[in-house]
């Protein structure tokens, strides 16, 4: 799960919405009452949300955004008058004051989309060896001799065949060399 930092000038306020959260199964590491605290911690742990205010005593909420570890997303909680100043597109915000329920859909929306955006990332196509690609080559070749396609059918037709059996691309090829 997600770690969650709060950060408020007002410590209670830290508190407070640190009890809502662990009581709806949120895990919160810590609360803190400065831009600098907020700051230390994410360095520790490399990935989380900040849920803070607008203004510390040290730093403003566009400054703290800024020294977050990249895998940090930030959580804004302030008034109307202050969110209609913040013009940062990598920011969510939320308006005070809020329902328990907005700003537990607001923290589950943001789980959902970190939870996205590090399965994509981890998706990413692998760079193929020689040796694979000529497997594959080889396979379109021969799905090109024998019932006369062209190369870039032969391609759909192996890729589209290694996606509905759940293979990858060459263990595909290899089967279809095997076939032949």
């Amino acid at each position: 799960m997600l770690s969650i930092i709060i950060g408020f000038p007002k410590a209670e306020d830290a508190v407070n919405i640190k009890n809502v959260l662990i009581r709806n199964g949120y895990d919160v590491c810590d609360t803190c009452t400065s831009g600098a605290q907020i700051i230390s911690r994410a360095i520790d742990l490399d990935e989380g949300i900040v849920l803070c205010g607008y203004q510390f005593s040290d730093m403003h909420y566009s400054e703290l955004n800024n020294y977050l570890p990249k895998g940090f997303e930030m959580l804004l909680v302030a008034s109307s008058e202050k969110l209609e100043l913040c013009q940062d597109n990598g920011i969510v915000c939320l308006r005070m004051p809020f329902k328990t329920y907005d700003l537990l859909n607001t923290l589950q929306m943001m789980t959902y989309q970190y939870q996205r955006k590090k399965k994509k990332e981890k998706e990413k196509p692998k760079i193929r060896s020689e040796e694979e690609k000529a497997i594959i080559y080889k396979a379109k070749l021969v799905l090109m001799d024998r019932n006369n396609m062209t190369e870039e059918e032969a391609h759909r037709y192996i890729q589209k065949n290694s996606m509905d059996s759940g293979t990858n691309m060459v263990e595909m090829s290899e089967m279809i060399l095997k076939m032949f």
